[in-house]
């Protein structure tokens, strides 16, 4: 169990604000100071610094952060360990990206489910930034994201790396002949929520090309990939998309590519828990059956 000035110092992390922290925690702002105190007296470090009255953490408070949610993630583990020994029924809690949990995950978890009769699966569906955040919190054992995070935190390995295309109706006709992104941006854009894996790419690679999103003449958001695949087959617009989420309507004519002479991209999926967790050598072989290349 954490000790409860560790949890306080978690909170401050979380808000960035001994008062705001104070608050949710239903303590006296002096009170909230004076845990953090006793931690940089502990450890003999200072754990955060203000610039500019703004609150950051230090070096060694990044990794005392760090260190503590994984106690924390663990600590929620155990006690689903213990409640299992009583059944005798293991309980397995992770989270996937929409694009992974419906297009790139269902082979390997078919396989897996079936392997583990005796687990029951609690799998939470969310958007990268989302399920960082639940793993932090220790609500989920691990998890499978398609977006950027900083690696530093978790142990990670790579479940699949997949291409990255522009996609648009068979049937669209473009106002002007398309080699490049900037042809692209008198178009409907559709695109994912922020917080998106799917959107982060984007993002990261319109950035690189000094362009945004909002250089596109306009742009339809929203939450959820099969409504944009939906769009796309009604010609409401183009998108950018991992292949796997539309690699169907391809071959069956209905969708097509972009060739675009700027834009060949893949990236990795990733399965991933954090770091130095206790129970890394069970997620291991986790990741062992999720990958395992099955026998024909």
């Amino acid at each position: 169990m954490l000790d409860f000035r560790m949890e306080t110092f978690l909170t401050v992390c979380e808000y960035m604000n001994f008062t705001h922290a104070a608050e949710a925690l239903g303590l006296t702002q002096p009170a909230v100071s004076q845990h953090v105190k006793h931690l940089e007296q502990e450890y003999d470090t200072p754990l955060f610094q203000r610039d500019k009255k703004k609150l950051h953490l230090t070096p060694a408070g990044e990794i005392l952060r760090t260190a503590l949610e994984t106690m924390r993630n663990d600590e929620n583990t155990l006690k689903k360990r213990l409640k299992e020994s009583q059944t005798q029924k293991k309980i397995l809690t992770f989270g996937v990206t929409m694009t992974i949990g419906e297009y790139a995950i269902i082979p390997s978890l078919t396989r897996f489910i079936k392997a583990h009769p005796n687990t029951d699966f609690y799998i939470r569906y969310a958007n990268t930034q989302t399920l960082l955040t639940c793993l932090q919190e220790g609500n989920i054992d691990f998890a499978l994201v398609e977006g950027y995070f900083k690696s530093d935190h978790y142990s990670t390995r790579i479940f699949k790396e997949e291409e990255y295309i522009a996609v648009c109706s068979t049937d669209h006709i473009f106002s002007k002949p398309v080699r490049c992104l900037k042809d692209l941006t008198c178009e409907h854009l559709l695109l994912r929520e922020h917080g998106s894996g799917t959107r982060a790419i984007l993002t990261k690679t319109l950035a690189l090309k000094n362009m945004s999103v909002e250089d596109f003449k306009n742009v339809v958001e929203v939450e959820n990939i099969h409504t944009i695949v939906s769009l796309l087959l009604q010609d409401c617009g183009i998108a950018f998309l991992y292949k796997a989420a539309v690699e169907d309507e391809i071959a069956r004519g209905t969708l097509r590519q972009i060739p675009l002479e700027d834009f060949q991209i893949t990236h990795d999926f990733t399965f991933l828990w954090n770091k130095d967790s206790v129970f890394s050598g069970e997620y291991e072989e986790i990741f062992r059956e999720f990958t395992e290349i099955p026998v024909i």
